[in-house]
């Protein structure tokens, strides 16, 4: 199975990090495509009218200077172009996203995008209190997905 791990907090959130954890324990062939800087509230916006830039960071690992919606096309139509992948997940979000808050998130559109190429899709989000607001855990989400 082929794994596409997407967010909205950017490459180096530690949410990218426990989602591509959960994507390795389902399978071998993991890619890690995420903003370059945090897209929070972005929603399903595209960059029209800015270059996408790539860069490699590791091995199946890039930064887009762009939206997680464009991390999805540039990930489906260019990365994994001749084999999409059979699941996105998308997260894990630093908060939860709920109630109205799904229409700006960054982190649900990367799903919805996924969905619209045609790719079943999640999206993780992890919720935090006040006792863990400046560092959530995301052993919660790992441990349940």
């Amino acid at each position: 199975m082929r794994i596409l791990v997407t967010n909205d907090d950017g490459i180096h959130a530690p949410g990218l990090d426990a989602c591509a954890r959960i994507a390795r324990a389902l399978s071998d062939d993991v890619w890690v495509v995420a903003p370059e800087t945090d897209q929070s509230g972005v929603a399903h916006s595209l960059s029209l009218s800015d270059p996408l830039r790539l860069r490699q960071v590791e091995d199946q690992r890039f930064a887009v200077k762009g939206t997680p919606t464009d991390c999805v096309i540039m990930a489906v139509r260019h990365l994994m172009e001749g084999k999409a992948p059979d699941l996105v997940l998308s997260g894990v979000n630093r908060g939860q996203n709920i109630a109205e808050d799904v229409s700006y998130s960054g982190t649900v559109a990367g799903a919805i995008e996924g969905t619209i190429l045609g790719i079943p899709s999640i999206a993780l989000s992890q919720a935090f209190g006040p006792a863990t607001r400046a560092n959530p855990s995301y052993d919660t989400a790992e441990a349940h997905a």
